[in-house]
């Protein structure tokens, strides 16, 4: 580019993206995978890139996180990677012995062209191996990030087992967004409150935040079994949380067009009212009333919005992160008088943009939406709108240390603090979590910067007097 031409692009051209706000489409896969019973992850790729996904997840789990890798270096860059993810199968089996392989692409192999159902079928004819469930997913990461990964891998793993002329059931399918183990948790807790019997995936409650047992497990025990996969079709109701999932890679949209089981496709129950349409999608199936417990959990957060509304309404909250909890989180805050000054997210191809500018249609100001943003993007627009405190993951953290934004974790990664998989935002009683959270953020900002504002402004007003008649020698 020449100096004139660099002259000439106009300020909404972005050339390069700096600290980004999302990862990389396997990574997301990863999870996903975790969240299928007796699963070992196998990445076809560079050994760099398992390594980075094992770190991300171990730092925020805190638990072991094994991720297989095919190895590839500048040979296989060359002549193909089939021999090394071959033998990686083999290694795989031979030292974890699971019942599901599942095998992701990077952008090093997807650059390459690796057709991976053609080396799979190839690797069975030569070992003789049938009964190894061997799950290939395409997550290059050109354009998409670890949430467009976690979705398409559900997805493909439902489109491997589901099979059609299942008979009918009555476990109902709930599909989840990348959301914390607690958050699993206290979904599940509602579904069993109600009485109902489901199906969820994946379910990573377990694999991901395993209680202390004093023992390493190469593949620890939990997730969704292949078998009620399988029978996912037959459900008579899918539950998806994922309103911002496009229908090209939503599992709910694959289980309604394939095998006819009716969707509701609902926001993540964050909020009063995102929480209250989940319970009416359950009364609607059970035709049952919310069970007592329920209703005091709603009653205990209304009670605690009434408490704290007046100092939300203060704030200027800039919400970053996966599409589905921006959005939900958004809604809480709005729901409690926080309107907030920047709402963005990483993945750029989410929906949303429309969907938070119908929500926001009665907000004094709109605030910036961003898709597809880096936290330079972030960084400037939360300061050109004056926001006061942010909602997101560790990525954000120089919104703290450079400008004294502080920061209610929520998301993923949490690198800097511990206990990112245990942090419950969901439901009644994990909205009221969240709400405390973050009302008592804005209260240690206030108490612990006010003295100092006082203090400054009063010696301004000294500074301002005259001072005639004084002796100042």
């Amino acid at each position: 580019m020449t100096e004139s031409s660099r002259n000439t692009c106009p300020d909404t051209v972005k050339l390069v993206n700096e600290n980004q706000c999302h990862m990389c489409m396997p990574l997301g896969g990863v999870i996903a995978f975790k969240g299928v019973e007796d699963t070992m992850v196998l990445v076809h790729g560079s050994q760099g890139c398992s390594t980075y996904m094992r770190l991300t997840n171990v730092e925020h789990y805190h638990e072991p996180v094994d991720v297989a890798s095919s190895s590839l270096n500048e040979k296989q860059t060359i002549y193909g990677g089939e021999k090394n993810l071959k033998k990686a199968l083999d290694n795989v089996i031979r030292v974890y012995e699971p019942k599901v392989i599942g095998v992701l692409t990077t952008c090093l192999t997807e650059t390459m062209g690796e057709d991976l159902n053609r080396i799979i079928a190839s690797w069975r004819t030569e070992t003789g191996n049938d009964h190894t469930d061997i799950i290939p997913v395409s997550t290059p990461s050109y354009d998409k990030s670890h949430t467009e990964g976690f979705w398409t891998t559900t997805r493909e793993i439902i489109a491997y087992y589901a099979k059609s002329g299942v008979l009918p059931h009555a476990r109902v399918n709930v599909i989840i967004p990348h959301i914390s183990t607690a958050d699993i948790r206290a979904i599940q807790q509602m579904l069993e409150l109600w009485g109902v019997a489901y199906t969820m995936l994946p379910d990573y409650s377990m694999t991901l935040d395993r209680p202390f047992a004093g023992k390493y497990l190469k593949i620890p025990e939990g997730g969704t079994s292949p078998t009620e996969i399988a029978e996912m079709g037959g459900a008579p109701l899918t539950i998806q949380f994922g309103c911002t999932c496009d229908e090209s890679i939503s599992p709910g949209a694959y289980l309604r067009d394939t095998f006819g089981v009716p969707l509701v496709n609902l926001p993540l129950p964050v909020g009063i009212e995102n929480t209250d349409r989940f319970m009416q999608a359950l009364e609607e199936h059970t035709g049952r009333p919310v069970p007592d417990r329920l209703r005091y959990e709603r009653g205990w957060l209304i009670d605690a919005m009434a408490d704290s509304h007046k100092y939300n309404a203060s704030a200027r909250p800039v919400i970053y992160g996966e599409p589905e909890l921006v959005y939900a989180y958004t809604c809480a805050c709005m729901e409690n008088g926080a309107v907030p000054s920047v709402i963005a997210t990483g993945t750029p191809h989410s929906h949303i943009g429309p969907m938070l500018k119908e929500r926001l249609t009665d907000a004094i100001e709109m605030p910036v939406i961003l898709e597809g943003a880096d936290f330079s993007m972030i960084e400037k627009a939360a300061l050109d709108t004056g926001s006061t405190i942010a909602i997101g993951h560790s990525g954000g953290r120089q919104l703290a240390e450079k400008h004294g934004i502080p920061i209610v974790r929520a998301g993923f990664p949490i690198h800097d603090r511990v206990g990112g998989q245990r942090i419950l935002s969901v439901g009644y009683a994990g909205s009221l979590a969240f709400l405390d959270r973050f009302t008592n953020t804005i209260l240690e900002k206030k108490y612990a910067s006010y003295r100092t504002l006082r203090r400054e402004e009063l010696l301004s007003k000294i500074a301002a007097v005259p001072c005639e008649g004084y002796i100042t020698d």
